[in-house]
């Protein structure tokens, strides 16, 4: 999968300046083991976005890695505070741990910074943590499953405004969608139902020549 590839050597590129070693092998391990499903889902849909669909672009793998580390840096920080390993487990490891879900969360803002997904992102780390908040809380495990259903909704707006299109409601609504069982995988992304659906949303008009029904806001 090309795709896959370049959100893996995106992101992989964007910490490759974190010192010391140990620490930045400890990040790209991680990133190793990771789901790159929010990165896919960015240049899936940046792609689809575009009138005829384009090869992928570097511009696009940075968008793409951005989102990636930004959802890595947080599914850290909550993997951290259910384990709590302060007091259940290895201190130093989680002291390592809250600095690479640090570093992954602002080398991913890094990347979107200059993007129009900057404020998006902004709204994803925000709800994360108010959400964050009130599980602690209520202990509504419901709250748990937000980020991932945030994190594809920053993917399409990380995508399409790469090929220059406002991503609608409808387009961020199937956006969320996609996350209603949890994070999609990378295999699901690619395929046609998902990249023929990104593109009616994000270009309705031209869909809707091709006989194909899409609602858009205008």
């Amino acid at each position: 999968m090309e795709e896959v590839a370049a959100v893996r050597q995106a992101a992989v590129a964007a910490v490759d300046d974190v010192e010391p070693e140990r620490l930045r092998e400890r990040i790209i391990a991680r990133l190793d083991d990771a789901s790159l499903s929010p990165g896919v889902l960015t240049v899936v849909s940046a792609s689809a976005a575009r009138d005829p669909p384009a090869d992928l672009s570097e511009g696009d793998a940075d968008r793409a890695a951005g989102v990636q580390l930004i959802y890595e840096g947080l599914r850290l920080t909550r993997q951290l505070a259910h384990d709590d390993p302060w007091t259940t487990g290895d201190r130093d490891a989680a002291d390592l741990d809250i600095l690479i879900a640090d570093i992954l969360v602002s080398r991913g803002f890094y990347l979107l910074a200059r993007t129009e997904a900057a404020d998006a992102a902004v709204d994803v780390v925000r709800s994360f943590g108010h959400d964050q908040t009130r599980l602690r809380t209520t202990g509504d495990e419901r709250l748990d499953d937000t980020l991932e259903v945030d994190v594809c909704e920053l993917a399409v707006v990380a995508g399409v405004t790469a090929a220059g299109v406002r991503p609608t409601s409808t387009l961020r609504e199937y956006a969320t969608g996609l996350a209603s069982e949890g994070l999609p995988t990378s295999a699901h992304l690619l395929g046609e139902d998902v990249t023929d659906a990104l593109a009616s949303r994000a270009r309705p008009d031209r869909s809707a020549s091709d006989g194909t029904e899409a609602a858009a806001d205008h």
